[in-house]
């Protein structure tokens, strides 16, 4: 039987990152230094793999390498084995094949604000601001509860992590500097001064719902329907209601691909582009 085993991008285990490197060894045995067949699966005793890719990222996250190897597994749980030996087989090269999700785009997300900025409001735009605005209050428990289903559980944090670390934060930060100056006149003096000297957490506690809480919101929502669409091959997405193969968050997703980022502040809406988030469009949505 075959498993799976991930290692760091230069092929070093995760463990120590220093101990095996498992490209160096594809055609070879190899084996945990403190080997015993009666210490504890989550210990030294031994080297860790699984029967399945998405299973390996108890101990792992991306980016990485990937390898096939074979063993005689000493002890396993619901997730992984532990054994005093493995062969490595081979490294695998399509990691978006092997985890049948969007490994290559999760490791270099798209940054919207990076992209060349736009200038104008269009018809396209402002039909597909209406039906993210539609979907936009189901998209946090649907991609966790439809995605892990199959992978969330194990493979949900690691990507969430990556693109928040590498986009997200950098996006929530951008937009909420432009939204805090487009609104800070409607914000008692004492409140915007604390606004500005405060760092994010106590932004939070000071500002509240009334602006912050609401256009954190629409960023993090964003970025979690932007991270949705990495998971192409989830078959349904629960809680809300879709067309059979069609993501039902994709309008904000390619408004995020053409380098436009929305935010609600409770009132209006506004659309951002640009390195700056500069706001090319703010108003309110008529639904019919």
């Amino acid at each position: 039987m075959k498993y799976y085993k991930l290692a760091m991008p230069s092929g070093y285990d995760f463990y120590t990152g220093k101990t095996i490197n498992y490209r160096d060894n594809i055609g070879k045995t190899v084996r945990p230094p403190n080997a015993n067949r009666s210490g504890g699966l989550c210990s030294s005793s031994f080297i860790h793999a699984a029967d399945a890719p998405n299973k390996c990222f108890i101990g792992a996250h991306i980016p990485c390498s990937a390898y096939i190897v074979h063993g005689d597994p000493v002890i396993c749980d619901d997730e992984k084995c532990g054994f005093v030996e493995l062969e490595v087989l081979s490294e695998v090269s399509d990691l978006d094949v092997l985890f049948g999700w969007n490994y290559s785009e999760a490791c270099n997300p798209i940054h919207a604000l990076h992209l060349p900025a736009k200038r104008t409001m269009t018809v396209e735009r402002m039909a597909l601001l209406g039906e993210w605005a539609s979907v936009r209050a189901s998209v946090g428990a649907s991609v966790r509860a439809s995605v892990g289903a199959s992978v969330w559980d194990t493979v949900g944090d690691t990507v969430w992590d990556t693109v928040w670390d590498t986009v997200g934060a950098s996006v929530w930060a951008t937009v909420w500097a432009t939204v805090g100056a487009s609104v800070r006149a409607s914000v008692r003096a004492s409140v915007w001064d604390t606004v500005r000297a405060s760092v994010w957490d106590t932004v939070g506690d000071t500002v509240g719902a009334s602006v912050w809480d609401t256009v954190g919101d629409t960023v993090w929502d964003t970025v979690g329907a932007y991270i949705g669409s990495l998971f192409p091959n989830t078959a349904e997405w629960l809680h809300v209601g879709h067309e059979s193969g069609v993501y039902p968050f994709q309008p904000v997703v390619d408004l995020w691909k053409q380098g436009i980022v929305p935010s609600f502040d409770g009132k209006s809406w506004r659309l951002h582009s640009g390195r700056q988030a500069k706001i090319i469009w703010q108003g309110t949505l008529h639904r019919r």
